[in-house]
């Protein structure tokens, strides 16, 4: 295209095309071997929006007319002309509004309906060599490489999910179930002696719940069978409630039930013994020496607490010799103070008359107390602090109840206080023990036997460890020593 009215200058290659060959929407058409005639479809070039035999070798026709994409041009605004030929001279264009055809055709680049494209076989000049391409629009590459970006992502993404889905169908067909192991087999071996399933299962058919009614209340502990046809030892708080009048029920391991009655009981060693009615053949603990009890040796708990019957719990010996006061309301009295087996198995409130059991199975203490200092804010539960009476102790007892219904209780003859590092005697009883020693009130001790005395509690306790006749050496604080012999008192 020329925006000149001369005629256009020849190519200097005749073979050629111009380089502005191809394009439709100007108008302006391939240079070939002849002229169209007026009016006529230019053979070599498609009408507005058909492309040209654009590219094609010579001799080759039948191009498809959307090789190649038209693109529009404007005239200049001072050409009135445009050359219609790639030789001959340009035509006027008729004016705006005047009536003529348009030679073009109507639409060519004015903004009509396109032309209808010609039809047939398109020829280009011999030698004819295509131009090069025109560069791709930068946009369109975008658009290419966004697609193609977007196709990765979308490839990536289904890929990746594939494998994820096929990962987890693997691993949840091939995971292993807990559900899917065969059950295993019963176990029918034996228990290891000593353990505590071992010991509980030779105890539990000789511990029971002891149920109390009276007047004023009920109440429940626990207790441990002493004989066939149904004795049965627990402490005497345990059952306190019922001496003048209620009823007491003892429930066992099998449940059955049965009434019974208080054979004998002893306040101060908090010890009592009960007959069971209308049983026999019962099995019976067997009693073990709490005098070979060693710290830290495990024993077993067993009995009632909160009223769940047959609970088992598991310790050891905390300590030994304690003195500790227990029993109903007389807890701060002397008269309770016990000398007692420490051991950190849970015992709460109806573990109290239960067995404490070594890991042969042997009883070798009453559950009895336990510490708990929060016990004014409401019922008393384990803090790991319980005490047991010593069945070296507590045996002396249970015999002499069952033997004679009237157990005895050992004592010095003396009243004491705690004084700094020992026990002051503050009274002594007339023709007693103490007396008959040679104490007086004012008199310090702080040794009894082999056992150092700290204060008054102690001294009970180490004198109710003994038995009525036992001979012992008592030291003096001016370090003087003597030696008594213990009494007896019957008591219940």
């Amino acid at each position: 295209m020329t925006e000149s009215n001369q005629p256009a200058q020849q190519p200097e290659q005749p073979h050629s095309v111009p380089p502005g060959a191809g394009q439709t929407d100007s108008g302006a058409r391939e240079q070939g071997p002849r002229q169209p005639d007026p009016g006529q479809p230019d053979p070599l070039q498609g009408g507005s929006g058909q492309a040209g035999a654009y590219g094609a070798p010579a001799g080759l026709g039948d191009v498809p007319a959307s090789f190649s994409q038209a693109q529009p041009q404007v005239p200049a605004p001072d050409a009135g002309q445009t050359q219609l030929g790639g030789s001959g001279p340009g035509r006027q264009l008729p004016p705006p509004g005047s009536g003529q055809p348009h030679p073009l055709g109507p639409g060519d680049g004015f903004g009509a309906e396109p032309a209808p494209q010609p039809t047939g076989q398109y020829y280009l000049p011999p030698g004819y060599q295509p131009p090069p391409l025109p560069p791709r629009p930068k946009g369109r590459g975008k658009v290419v490489a966004g697609a193609a970006a977007l196709v990765l992502i979308v490839g990536g993404f289904s890929g990746g999910l594939g494998g994820y889905l096929g990962y987890n169908f693997a691993n949840e067909s091939s995971a292993v179930s807990s559900l899917d192991i065969p059950r295993p087999a019963s176990q029918t071996g034996n228990v290891a002696p000593g353990s505590v399933e071992d010991v509980a299962n030779k105890l539990l058919p000789s511990v029971v719940q002891i149920q109390v009614v009276t007047r004023t209340g009920a109440g429940e502990g626990s207790g441990f069978v002493i004989s066939g046809n149904g004795q049965i030892v627990t402490n005497n708080h345990v059952i306190e409630s019922a001496a003048n009048g209620g009823d007491i029920k003892v429930v066992f391991q099998d449940g059955r039930t049965a009434s019974a009655k208080i054979l004998g009981r002893d306040p101060s060693s908090d010890i009592a013994v009960i007959q069971a009615a209308g049983v026999s053949n019962l099995p019976i603990v067997q009693l073990g020496n709490s005098g070979d009890m060693k710290i830290g040796q495990g024993v077993v708990a067993i009995g009632s607490p909160f009223e769940l019957s047959g609970t088992v719990t598991s310790g050891i010996v905390s300590s030994l010799n304690r003195p500790v006061s227990a029993g109903g309301d007389a807890r701060n009295s002397q008269a309770t103070v016990l000398n007692a087996i420490q051991t950190d198995a849970a015992i709460n409130p109806g573990n109290s008359g239960g067995p404490l059991v070594n890991m042969q199975g042997q009883v070798v203490g009453i559950n009895s107390a336990i510490y708990s200092p929060n016990s004014s804010a409401g019922q008393a539960g384990s803090v790991g602090i319980g005490f047991a009476i010593p069945m070296d102790q507590a045996r002396r007892t249970i015999d002499e109840i069952v033997k004679t219904g009237k157990p005895r209780q050992t004592v010095l003859g003396v009243t004491v206080e705690s004084a700094g590092e020992g026990a002051r005697i503050t009274g002594t009883t007339s023709g007693g023990a103490a007396e008959k020693a040679g104490l007086k009130t004012g008199d310090v001790i702080t040794k009894f036997g082999d056992r150092r005395i700290d204060e008054s509690d102690t001294l009970v306790a180490a004198v109710r460890s003994k038995a009525p006749g036992d001979k012992v050496t008592i030291t003096l604080s001016d370090d003087r020593t003597v030696e008594a012999t213990l009494d007896g008192v019957e008591v219940g």
